[in-house]
Formats: C-alpha cells, sequence, structure tokens
C-alpha cells in the first residue's frame, strides 16, 4: 500500500509539472508551454514580440478584450474599418547578421568565464543565421499575421465577414518587399482558415508609393536618408557615457579586452537576443549577457535613431507621409458619403507596411510627441518618454480606424496593436468624424506629398 500511494503521487506530481507548462485557450484548445521570457525582452524597440505589447496574449493568442473593443455606444453601427500593418516577425537583415557573426565568432575565441550563460553560448549556440535571410518572414511571422487577422475578424465581425470577403468588399494593399507580400498573404490566410475557404483565392494591390512612400521622398533621400549629419545625436549618444558603461560591462562580463568591444558588437549581441527570443521563443544564453540598465540604454539609443530617421527629429520625416495621410483620409471622406446613402461597397482596407510606414504616420498624427526632444544628452531625462518603440511599433504592429454610424453621427475610433487610442486634443474615445477632421484641418488642406518632398 505504501508502494501504491507514493506511486499514485510521483504520477499526480508528474502530471501536475506537465500541465502546468501548458494552458488552455479560450476555445478549448491546448497550447504550448509557456515561454520563458528574457527579463529585457520589453526592451528590444522594433524588434520586439508583439506578446509584449499584448501579454494576454501569451495565454491565449486568439483572445480578444471585448470590453476595450466594443461600438461607442449600443447605437453605433460599423461601416468601415481600415488597418494599417507592419509586416510579422522576420529574420535579420544582411548587415545585421554580419554584425552578429562578427560577436559570435569574438566571443567563440576570445571570452572566458565559468557562467553557465557563456559555457551555453560557446558550447551549445549555434549562429545559424546567414546572410541570404535578409529580413525575410519567419513562420512566426506569418503566424503573428494570420492570428492577428483572426482576432480582428472576431473583434468586427460585421465587418471582417465571410460575405465580405467573398463579396470583395475587403481590399489587400502591401509594399512590395518580400516580408510584406508574405505578410499580407498570411493575413487572408488567417482569414480563410477560419471560415474553410478553399475555392477562392483574394488579390491584393501592390503600391509602393503608399507603402514606402519614404522612398519616393527626394527631399528626406537627400536630408535624412543620405546625410551623414541627419542622426548626429544617435552618432554622438553611441560613443557617448552611458553607451562606454554598457560596452565595459560587458567587456567584464566576457573577460574580453575592452578594446575589442565595440558599440557595433554590443548591438549585435542585444539583436541576437532579441531575434532568439522573437523567432524562435525562446530565452537565448546570449540575453544573460546583459542587464535591465544595459537594455534601457540600447533602447534608448535604438529610440533616438527612429526619433531623428522617422519621428520628430526633422520635419520632412513626418511629411513625408502626408500621401498615406490624405490615402486614409480621403477613403473615410467617401465612406462618409457612402453611408449617407447606404452605399459602401468597401467594408475593410488592409495595408500592410514597415516599421518606417507606420513612424512618419504616427508623427505626423502628432502620436508619442514628448515636450522635450531625445538628445545624445537626455538619456536620464527622458526615463518617462511617451516615444518608445518596443510599446508601439512591435512586429504586426497596427493602426485600425473604424467609422460607426451612430444616432449623433458618424465617429471614428482608433485602435492601436487592439487598444483604444485617444486622438491628440481630443478627449472622446471615439469622437465624431467632423471633429476628427476639424482636428486635422491643417494637415487635410496642406500636407502636399509633391511640395514636401521636390527638391529645389
Amino acid at each position: 500500500m505504501i508502494y501504491t500511494v507514493s506511486k499514485l503521487s510521483f504520477i499526480l506530481a508528474a502530471l501536475n509539472f506537465i500541465l502546468g507548462r501548458f494552458s488552455i485557450s479560450s476555445a478549448g484548445n491546448v497550447k504550448s508551454a509557456i515561454p520563458d521570457i528574457p527579463e529585457i525582452a520589453k526592451y528590444f524597440g522594433t524588434k520586439g514580440r508583439y506578446e509584449e505589447v499584448n501579454p494576454y496574449l501569451i495565454d491565449d493568442i486568439l483572445s480578444v478584450n471585448k470590453s476595450l473593443l466594443k461600438p461607442p455606444s449600443p447605437d453605433c453601427n460599423a461601416v468601415h474599418l481600415t488597418a494599417l500593418i507592419r509586416h510579422g516577425t522576420r529574420y535579420p537583415t544582411t548587415q545585421n547578421v554580419k554584425k552578429m557573426l562578427n560577436i559570435s565568432s569574438l566571443v567563440l575565441t576570445h571570452a572566458s568565464g565559468n557562467e553557465i550563460w557563456l559555457q551555453d553560448i560557446k558550447t551549445k549556440w549555434n549562429m545559424w543565421y546567414t546572410e541570404d535571410m535578409d529580413g525575410r518572414l519567419v513562420e512566426k511571422g506569418r503566424e503573428d499575421l494570420r492570428h492577428l487577422a483572426v482576432r480582428l475578424a472576431t473583434a468586427f465581425p460585421t465587418l471582417i465577414s465571410e460575405g465580405n470577403l467573398r463579396g470583395n468588399r475587403i481590399k489587400f494593399m502591401t509594399s512590395s518587399k518580400h516580408r510584406c507580400v508574405d505578410s499580407i498573404n498570411s493575413f487572408k490566410q488567417g482569414l480563410k482558415n477560419l471560415w474553410k475557404i478553399e475555392d477562392m483565392d483574394f488579390d491584393h494591390e501592390v503600391n509602393d508609393e503608399l507603402m514606402r512612400f519614404f522612398d519616393r521622398c527626394r527631399r528626406f533621400i537627400k536630408d535624412v536618408a543620405q546625410n551623414s549629419t541627419a542622426l548626429a545625436e544617435f552618432d554622438l549618444f553611441r560613443s557617448g557615457a552611458e553607451m562606454k558603461s554598457v560596452r565595459e560591462k560587458v567587456a567584464g562580463r566576457l573577460q574580453i579586452p575592452h578594446t575589442l568591444i565595440t558599440t557595433d558588437s554590443v548591438e549585435a549581441a542585444f539583436y541576437v537576443c532579441a531575434y532568439e527570443f522573437a523567432i524562435k521563443t525562446i530565452n537565448s544564453p546570449w540575453c544573460s549577457l546583459f542587464d535591465e540598465t544595459d537594455a534601457q540604454v540600447l533602447e534608448y539609443s535604438s529610440d533616438l535613431k527612429q526619433y531623428w530617421k522617422r519621428g520628430y527629429g526633422h520635419d520632412i520625416n513626418q511629411k513625408s507621409s502626408c500621401s498615406l495621410f490624405h490615402d486614409v483620409f480621403n477613403r473615410l471622406d467617401r465612406i462618409a458619403n457612402a453611408s449617407r446613402f447606404g452605399d459602401v461597397t468597401e467594408a475593410v482596407t488592409v495595408q500592410l507596411g514597415h516599421a518606417d510606414t507606420l513612424l512618419p504616420l504616427l508623427s505626423l498624427m502628432g502620436f508619442f510627441r514628448d515636450d522635450v526632444p531625445l538628445t545624445s544628452d537626455s538619456y536620464a531625462a527622458q526615463q518617462n518618454r511617451t516615444y518608445r518603440t518596443s510599446r508601439f511599433v512591435p512586429y504586426a504592429a497596427n493602426l485600425v480606424l473604424v467609422m460607426y454610424e451612430c444616432s449623433e453621427g458618424l465617429r471614428l475610433q482608433l485602435l492601436l496593436n487592439e487598444q483604444p487610442l485617444a486622438f491628440p486634443g481630443i478627449g472622446h474615445p471615439a469622437p465624431l468624424y467632423r471633429a476628427v477632421r476639424e482636428a486635422f484641418q491643417d494637415l487635410l488642406q496642406g500636407c502636399d506629398f509633391r511640395k514636401e518632398c521636390e527638391m529645389p
């Protein structure tokens, strides 16, 4: 009897351990083990995982917070949805693969120490990234978009519906980059899987003028992209005291001479940690090379780059997105006019682009603007900044505008990464559309892409 009870206790303990590594989704599906999340994962900037912005998705990837995603009032009916989406999780670019190869070779040949994480890097981890990956979408990135499609369909079932998809009332547009084309196809596949559609395929438009407007803006290219001084604040920070401290700490942990550890190599090691987690959902031993203070410094460095290259740092960064801004509001104007006659034919528009697509547009519209500009010497003062790319442009980031017909008129609801976002200067969570147009009157009447982007 004693043996039997002991054996039963062992079996129950084993079952509890196994079940504890899994969870049940709202649909009753058993899901994989909850991942070991790096403590620094929330500082990965544009290389961050979407689930770090919405942690509830870790337990149930198809979960929808219907208490947040609901009409402004019970009498409102959704008539249109525009979704601007960043591509899903991708491989590193060729440039970053080269830097990652350099730091991994340096660690393998020069690092010493008995820490378990360092031994794991040297004996168990393989440099499996290759230059030909060059930013291509990974399987996790396809899942990002398939799951997002299902969640949006669940949240807005009258708009993202099987009938609207089959009736060609859902339009798809994408950048020409392979990771974006693969992302829009994955989004469509998510809808097809949801409704078990096997008898139809759905086209998409490739439009770089809208989704890669920055490549078409000559003034941006000359004054920012090809200007060696445009990112001076970012360059100064990379060679400043905070980054020097991180380099010294990394060199000390690896027991490698400080002269061999450059800012590039520190960033590359940080990238390895970020990519391993985003792509494979594993807590790489490389992550143990950094503490939270290091990660905050590296995040600020990344934010500085985005701020001065895609955000508020230079006026042309924002103005380069004028064409996309007008595309969105021209569509909303058409919907507003059509709704008066009950003739809305374009229920949904899904536009796939890049972080470089969303960041200028968010800045143009006044989101996440701090009172004081981000500079190389303001790291300590900017700990509570709102311009934090880790929080608003992870992989699969999305800006969704939903138009409702309500008793008092048309209302516009804005969501960022499936969470309500207030328009700057407007208190109502879903203001009247005419109030939104009034708030953006200067941009709607001006913001001419050709005038802004032409060179003398």
